[in-house]
């Protein structure tokens, strides 16, 4: 029962009962809920933004999962890029060294993806640095892996040509020769007989009586027979495959025909005069790739280490070349 309320009437000098009107008890209650709101409101958004609904706290642990599982994969992808690292060391400075195949670069290794727009369906999230990282570093991996597969089918297919390939790479020399005093001339700067002056000599220079034979230091193909007056003379070149060639030069008879297929020690010329030579002589050559590589590093055939210590020592003494 709502207790009554009394004034004190200043004229008539007496308490009075309050008497409330039904619009101000109207009033009086909507003031009242409208404050009752706004203070619940106030205390919910505080609670709501200092301590979250129970819906947001389970999607925050949810997300907080998500982090750390992230997190896991990253440093699970680490571990495999360096597991993969050294997968790809082995492969360039052992396995591709030991069957004479060149590295592969590191430019084509690190290939990524292509594509600036690769990433943009991962922006414009809360997370998204963390997902995009993940992402790219999880591409990188599996395009080196890609590159790693193709390398180790190539290795795979060098294994199973191995010994075509060490009966093909140039490994004797190509005058018989005991004492290894044919020599006369090393691959290097040298003094040119003609001018006089040090130019950079791409072979060996074997000083022999014309007629002498030469021999194919390998297994190959015979690409060029040719003769000429001036320059190397009379040239044989043979295509060994796996990147190697050998050039026989100066020659006065030819044994082989172009397009033939030779061995190792076979009999394709004889020595000769020909050309811008000061003597009988043979200049031989070794290329790899493309590029002149020293000889004396494939006379392995026919060298004990002590022959082969001793004729690396002749070869850094100074002098000149026959052509």
């Amino acid at each position: 029962m709502v207790k009554a309320k009394y004034f004190f009437n200043q004229k008539t000098l007496s308490y009075e009962r309050l008497k409330i009107s039904w619009k101000q008890r109207l009033i009086q209650v909507l003031s009242f809920m409208l404050t009752t709101s706004a203070f619940a409101i106030v205390i919910m958004i505080g609670v709501y933004n200092f301590f979250g609904s129970p819906k947001e706290r389970m999607q925050q642990r949810e997300l907080d999962y998500l982090r750390l599982q992230y997190q896991l994969l990253t440093d699970r992808l680490q571990n495999i890029d360096v597991l993969l690292g050294d997968m790809q060391e082995r492969d360039d400075n052992i396995y591709r060294v030991i069957f004479e195949a060149e590295p592969i670069a590191s430019s084509i290794r690190k290939a990524g993806y292509g594509g600036v727009d690769r990433y943009d369906k991962l922006k414009g999230y809360k997370n998204s640095d963390i997902v995009i990282s993940t992402t790219k570093k999880l591409d990188q991996i599996s395009s080196q892996l890609y590159v790693q597969s193709k390398s180790f089918d190539d290795v795979f297919k060098l294994a199973r040509s191995k010994n075509e390939m060490l009966a093909s790479i140039p490994a004797i020399q190509p005058v018989k020769e005991i004492n290894l005093k044919r020599i006369t001339s090393y691959y290097g700067v040298r003094t040119d007989p003609f001018y006089k002056v040090n130019k950079f000599h791409q072979g060996l220079d074997f000083s022999a009586p014309i007629g002498t034979d030469v021999f194919a230091t390998g297994n190959g193909k015979v690409v060029e027979v040719e003769k000429q007056y001036w320059g190397y003379g009379n040239v044989i070149v043979i295509d060994h495959g796996f990147g190697y060639q050998t050039k026989y030069c100066h020659l006065s008879k030819f044994k082989v025909k172009k397009g033939e297929n030779v061995m190792r020690g076979q009999l394709i010329a004889e020595i000769g005069n020909t050309g811008k030579s000061t003597a009988p002589h043979l200049h031989y050559e070794v290329h790899k790739n493309g590029q002149p590589v020293n000889p004396i590093h494939f006379f392995f055939s026919d060298l004990t280490p002590e022959e082969y210590e001793l004729i690396l020592g002749m070869s850094t003494q100074p002098s000149q070349s026959m052509d």
